[in-house]
């Protein structure tokens, strides 16, 4: 038994892996939200659980990783969107055969259509099938005909959620057997964070609030934060605590509507735009919140809350797609289309000492069973068993 598993494992770490990373995102800006975080993580803690492993990473022209593997870095600008999906379907077939690549894994959604050997689709939303009104027309009939032809066409897929599996199943018709759900993880660097001082000084370098709630994440419509603006001024209404809203991330796409509801509440001076938060202080924004809300329509997975959860901070989400997955019974759970829900909630955790630190007691466990390294070595089972043929 141990002779044929070092064998196989051998037989495997000698077997060329490919890697499409050309979405992960140099720079500041909503490209490196989920996605961008997912494709680094996958390969940190890829090439981390597999040091023997023969991996060549696919980069867009502005990315460079310090990390132990074989990486091409496209000749064409393909941070152009146009000039990236070109490269994709057309050029990235022939550079897989001229690299002599048995699998190819694409991290989002999509592959090429003539692919030369093996694939793994990961199928990070269907949200282009769920709120089709919230794409452009052109992004949503790609993503919608390409995601399509790629589901079909690969050889398995991982799904970063029950929710996203079962979407796969409802709108593609794809088989459950040809799906294996693997949840992301989330970074040690969320941990909670006990002295006060450095969160003061925290707080006072960014010119937060002392007290404040916080969303963080790309701002689009399925984030569904005019509902969230108006259990806020609902809120207001209802208390005299003094917390104020801070709305962390970059603008997406028909992000408008939540600047003119702002507008039309009268929140000007009680709401923070505060941008794009980068990573490596994503943490001190958790830790500094006293209540971290997300209120999204709909999630592929759901990272922020996770992440919230992890640094201690109380969490209010909402009950939609995959949501319940991730905060199971350590969060308060809120029907997105329910403001006055939300105003409730918010009350409720705002001025309840004791529930908010026993949801941050339960999130902090439960964010313990969510781990890169378990998504790294759950792919590597999946590249195995694509690899020997196995559906």
């Amino acid at each position: 038994m141990g002779t044929e598993t070092a064998a196989s494992s051998s037989s495997f770490a000698c077997r060329q892996i490919g890697i499409n990373a050309q979405l992960l995102a140099p720079e500041d800006g909503y490209r490196r939200a989920g996605v961008s975080r997912y494709i680094h993580n996958l390969l940190i803690h890829l090439l981390r659980a597999d040091p023997e492993g023969d991996y060549t990473v696919f980069l867009n022209s502005r990315c460079a990783l310090s990390l132990p593997c074989r990486q091409k870095r496209s000749r064409l600008p393909t941070h152009n969107p146009w000039v990236r999906i070109f490269w994709e379907q057309c050029l990235q077939p022939r550079e897989l055969l001229g690299d002599g690549i048995e699998l190819l894994h694409s991290p989002v959604n999509i592959q090429p259509l003539s692919l030369p050997c093996k694939g793994v689709v990961t199928v990070m939303d269907l949200s282009f099938m769920v709120f089709p009104d919230s794409f452009r027309m052109l992004k949503r009939f790609y993503q919608r005909t390409f995601t399509r032809w790629s589901v079909h066409r690969a050889s398995h897929l991982i799904a970063i959620s029950t929710s996203t599996a079962q979407d796969l199943t409802r709108f593609f018709a794809v088989p459950e057997e040809k799906i294996s759900v693997i949840f992301p993880g989330v970074d040690a660097a969320y941990r909670p964070v006990t002295s006060r001082a450095v969160l003061n000084n925290f707080r006072r370098s960014r010119d937060l609030p002392q007290r404040f709630i916080l969303f963080v994440g790309t701002l689009q419509p399925r984030k569904n934060l005019p509902t969230l603006l108006q259990a806020y001024a609902q809120f207001k209404r209802q208390s005299n605590t003094g917390h104020k809203l801070v709305l962390g991330g970059a603008a997406g796409w028909f992000y408008e509507p939540v600047h003119a509801a702002v507008e039309e509440l009268g929140l000007e001076a009680d709401v923070i735009f505060a941008g794009f938060i980068p990573d490596d202080e994503l943490p001190l924004w958790y830790n500094a919140a006293d209540v971290f809300v997300y209120p999204s329509l709909y999630e592929g997975f759901g990272l922020p809350p996770l992440e919230a959860m992890a640094c201690g901070t109380p969490v209010i989400a909402s009950d939609a797609s995959s949501l319940p997955e991730v905060v199971g019974d350590a969060a308060l759970l809120v029907d997105p289309h329910k403001p006055e829900e939300w105003g409730e909630a918010l009350s409720l955790l705002c001025g309840d000492a004791n529930l908010g630190c026993e949801l941050a007691s339960r999130g902090r466990e439960r964010a313990q069973g969510f781990s890169w390294t378990r998504m790294a070595r759950e792919t590597i089972s999946v590249y195995r068993t694509t690899l020997s043929g196995g559906a």
